[in-house]
């Protein structure tokens, strides 16, 4: 490992690309349709020692807020902050970020993962290494089955248990709670008998006839069963868990530490998704792990739209995360993402992605695809 010190070091300038995603499938969720493209932001941030740090940021409008306002955060309330510090004061720049503006996860998640490519790339290490070492260095992959087009889906997700993969997260609650059933018949009568199928509502049920129908799908015996009811209706979501034998997970329902907090306090799921988009970065998606592995409650790498950055990230996080044991769904950015940003994309073999192990995220940047897709740039 590199011996360089982390200091005399200055952020010199930060370009944040509001950016437009070209899809390749269409994807249907719970609580909202994505047909051709997808918003998203790619920071970059430079230093006056010729060290470039990297992050990007994938927020979704009835999830977590729109990338057009979480670049503008970026640009005017974050730059300011962040020109002339020392990027490897990762820490306090972050909570100096955090009091500045509320919410806004994405954009801290962004800024942070470049912060932390910069240190890891001025010590010669992965961000994995940064926080604590491996203790994994792959990562199954869960792949969503979410088109609207079900004969496409399958052809899809058969492709997949080809080369391998064996975990899929079926998107329900958009459709007839029949048409759920009937999907599900499919995929299990098509699929190889060793696939672990977990269902996904998105929020997509009501409370009063929810318990009835998520009984139903247990007989497809799901590895879980994740956010039947929507965000606030905690107390029903407590209640499905503690009625059923199949696991709940939670994801819509907790999105910072504080509320894994109550998550634990109430019994709330069996096992939480964690994504760094909506703890507002690595750090806290630790702390979250952390709080759920103190109760027992089993962790799963979830994701938003995301493209390369931000899956390597993810990957850095689950890999030196031991509670995030029940897979990630970190393959939008080679199936769903329909430009890829990175120079070498993410390894996938047989159904797992591969932990990138160069210094920082692992991952070098093709500038010219950001531009292709850039519709905005602030420097």
């Amino acid at each position: 490992m590199s011996s360089t010190p982390t200091g005399d070091i200055r952020i010199a300038g930060l370009s944040v690309h509001l950016v437009r995603w070209p899809l390749k499938m269409k994807r249907r969720h719970g609580v909202g349709d994505i047909e051709r493209t997808m918003p998203g932001v790619v920071v970059k941030i430079t230093t006056d020692a010729g060290v470039t740090g990297w992050g990007e940021a994938s927020p979704w409008a009835v999830f977590t807020g729109t990338a057009e306002s979480c670049a503008a955060v970026i640009d005017v309330y974050f730059r300011p902050l962040l020109i002339g510090a020392d990027p490897t004061d990762v820490t306090a720049l972050m909570n100096a970020l955090e009091h500045a503006v509320v919410a806004h996860t994405e954009a801290k998640a962004a800024i942070e993962m470049a912060l932390l490519d910069i240190l890891g790339k001025r010590l010669g290490a992965p961000i994995a290494q940064l926080l604590g070492g491996f203790v994994r260095r792959e990562v199954p992959m869960s792949v969503s089955v979410a088109n609207p087009d079900f004969d496409e889906d399958m052809d899809f997700v058969k492709r997949l248990a080809g080369e391998g993969v064996r975990l899929f997260k079926v998107k329900t609650g958009f459709l007839s709670h029949r048409e759920d059933v009937r999907r599900m018949d499919r995929l299990r009568a098509e699929l190889p008998a060793d696939t672990d199928l977990r269902i996904d509502y998105n929020q997509g049920l009501e409370a009063w006839d929810a318990l009835a129908k998520v009984r139903e799908m247990e007989r497809f015996r799901p590895s879980f069963i994740e956010q039947p009811v929507p965000r606030d209706q905690r107390a029903a979501l407590a209640a499905i868990t503690a009625a059923i034998d199949t696991p709940i997970l939670a994801d819509e329902s907790v999105f910072s530490p504080a509320e894994a907090v109550e998550m634990v306090r109430t019994r709330l799921c069996d096992c939480v998704s964690i994504k760094i988009m909506k703890s507002g970065g690595i750090r806290r998606a630790r702390e979250i792990a952390a709080i759920a592995e103190a109760a027992g409650i089993a962790g799963y790498g979830g994701t938003m739209f995301e493209a390369g950055l931000a899956i390597a990230a993810g990957l850095q996080f689950v890999a030196s995360t031991p509670n995030v044991s029940l897979g990630a769904e970190f393959y939008t950015s080679t199936y769903v993402i329909g430009v890829e940003i990175l120079a070498t994309p993410i390894v996938i073999r047989n159904g797992r992605n591969v932990v990138p192990t160069g210094p920082g995220l692992g991952v070098e940047v093709d500038e010219r695809a950001v531009r292709s897709v850039s519709v905005d740039v602030r420097s």
